[in-house]
C-alpha cells in the first residue's frame, strides 16, 4: 500500500491505545482480512510461521496474501492452505508500485502465475496520480484486466485520485473483471465512492487502512470510533459490497526501505481492534457480512471457511 499519511497528535493518541485494548478484548469475533502483505522487508521481524500464528491470535478465519516477491505468498499457503488465499503481486522490490505499469513482463509473469493455479487473483495494483499512465497507454493495466476476466479471478486496485473517474472509466471498460477496491478509493468521500459502487455491479470495496494511522485526512470514524453518518449509512446501503483488512505495512513513512523492517504484522491487533470496534455499531448481520461473509463468498471460499466460528474445514 501506499498512501499519503501523517498524525494528528496527541488527540489521536487515546484512540490509539483505545484499539490495542480493543483488540486484546474483542478478537472472538471471526473475521476475514481481504488485504494482507508478506514482504522482503518483513521477513527478519515476522516469519512465515509467525504470521500464521497472528491470523490465529486474531482469529482471522481467511486471509489474502499478498507477495512481495509474489512466492512470498505461498509460504504462508504451504502452512495454512484451506485459510490462505494467494494473490499474484507484480511487484519484486520495493518501488516496483511506481514501475509496474511501465513493464511489459509483468503480463506474462502475471498469466504464468494464474495457470500455475498456485494464485486466484491479481493485485495489489498501485494507480496513483503522477506515477501512473493515462488509461489510453495503460497496455499492461488493460492486459491484466482482461486477464482477470480471462481467469475469472479478482483483481484488486489501489487508486489514489481526487475523483473516481479511473475506476469509473476501468469498471465500466471491463464488466467481466472483478475489482476489489483497496482502500474504496483511497481518499474519496462516501458519495464519491457511492458512485462507483451504483455505476459498477462489478466492483467491491475494501476498508483495509481507513484507519486512525493511515489517510488520516480521510477518516470513516470520529476521534471517539464512531463511523462517521455519511460512512454508517453507505455501509447500510451497500452490505454486500464492502469488506475489511488490515494492510499490515508500518512504518507507512519508511515504506520499502532497506535499511528498515516493516514491523507491520506486529501491528496487525491494532488495526482490526479498530475496525472491530466500528463494526459493532452496525446491525449483526450487516456486520457479519463485512466483517467476513462478503470477503469468503468473494474469493469463493466457502466450502473451505466458516464465518460462524474460528474453525475452518
Amino acid at each position: 500500500m501506499r498512501m499519503k499519511t501523517g498524525f494528528k497528535g496527541l488527540r489521536q493518541g487515546w484512540l490509539l491505545l483505545l484499539a490495542v485494548f480493543a483488540a486484546d478484548l474483542c478478537a472472538s469475533e471471526p473475521v476475514a482480512d481481504m488485504h494482507l502483505h508478506y514482504k522482503w522487508s518483513q521477513q527478519d521481524v515476522t516469519s512465515a510461521a509467525e504470521a500464521v500464528e497472528v491470523l490465529a491470535q486474531q482469529n482471522i478465519v481467511m486471509g489474502v496474501v499478498i507477495g512481495t516477491p509474489a512466492e512470498l505468498a505461498l509460504e504462508l499457503v504451504h502452512l495454512e492452505p484451506r485459510k490462505i488465499v494467494a494473490i499474484f503481486s507484480p511487484y519484486r522490490i520495493g518501488g516496483d508500485w511506481q514501475r509496474w505499469a511501465r513493464d511489459p513482463e509483468v503480463v506474462s509473469r502475471a498469466r504464468e502465475a494464474l495457470a500455475s493455479g498456485a494464485f486466484h487473483g491479481i493485485g495489489e495494483l498501485h494507480l496513483i496520480g503522477g506515477f501512473s499512465p493515462r488509461l489510453e497507454k495503460a497496455t499492461v493495466l488493460q492486459a491484466l484486466m482482461q486477464l482477470a476476466g480471462e481467469y475469472d479471478v479478482p483483481i484488486m486496485l489501489h487508486t489514489e485520485f481526487s475523483r473516481p473517474a479511473m475506476m469509473l472509466e476501468l469498471c465500466r471498460r471491463y464488466p467481466g473483471s472483478r475489482i476489489l477496491w483497496a482502500h474504496a478509493g483511497s481518499i474519496l468521500a462516501p458519495p464519491q465512492v457511492a458512485q462507483v459502487l451504483d455505476a459498477c455491479p462489478n466492483v467491491w470495496a475494501g476498508l483495509a487502512a481507513r484507519d486512525p494511522w493511515r489517510f488520516v485526512n480521510n477518516p470513516i470514524a470520529d476521534t471517539d470510533g464512531r463511523l462517521l453518518p455519511d460512512w454508517h449509512a453507505l455501509l447500510l446501503r451497500y452490505p454486500d459490497r464492502f469488506m475489511l483488512g488490515s494492510d499490515p505495512v508500518w512504518p507507512v513513512e519508511q515504506m520499502d526501505q532497506w535499511d528498515e523492517p516493516d514491523t507491520g504484522w506486529l501491528e496487525l491487533g491494532r488495526f482490526w481492534g479498530f475496525h472491530r470496534q466500528w463494526l459493532r455499531q452496525l446491525p449483526e448481520a450487516v456486520a457479519h457480512k463485512i466483517g467476513c461473509e462478503n470477503a469468503v463468498a468473494f474469493f469463493r471460499r466457502d466450502e473451505q471457511v466458516k464465518c460462524d466460528d474460528s474453525t475452518t474445514r
